[in-house]
């Protein structure tokens, strides 16, 4: 399987922001709501809007973007958040919206939301 890395962002451990499978598979790894390498955003809606434009920057490293993408993850680290959560990722993807898990987790201290995803690439023209 030819896979090639995609940048977009800076990994906080041994993982690269995404990967392209196949030619056209984008699986981008779970972004958090990161600025300058710390934590921003105060509610889970704001998370929510910061880690989808962290998704966007991997997205656009590979030539795509949030309308590529085909499935997302969405980890929370309290479910009461899943209201806020669904109402901001409800304005940042357009219809037909992408298959979704969402799940409770631990996640890392000042982190209430993290979104991996999978986008299928826009076909090439020919040369």
């Amino acid at each position: 399987m030819a896979k090639d890395r995609v940048g977009g962002s800076t990994p906080g451990g041994a993982y690269s922001p995404g990967i392209i499978a196949e030619g056209r598979f984008l699986y981008v790894s779970g972004q958090v709501a990161v600025r300058d390498g710390a934590p921003t955003g105060g509610t889970a809606a704001d998370q929510t809007t910061v880690a989808a434009q962290n998704l966007a920057a991997v997205l656009a490293a590979a030539g795509a973007t949030l309308a590529d993408v085909v499935r997302c993850g969405v980890f929370l680290a309290d479910m009461a958040d899943f209201a806020a959560m669904d109402a901001a990722y409800r304005e940042i993807f357009a219809a037909p919206l992408p298959a979704r898990t969402t799940v409770g987790v631990a996640l890392a201290p000042g982190f209430k939301v993290e979104i991996d995803c999978v986008a299928v690439l826009p076909e090439q023209g020919a040369p």
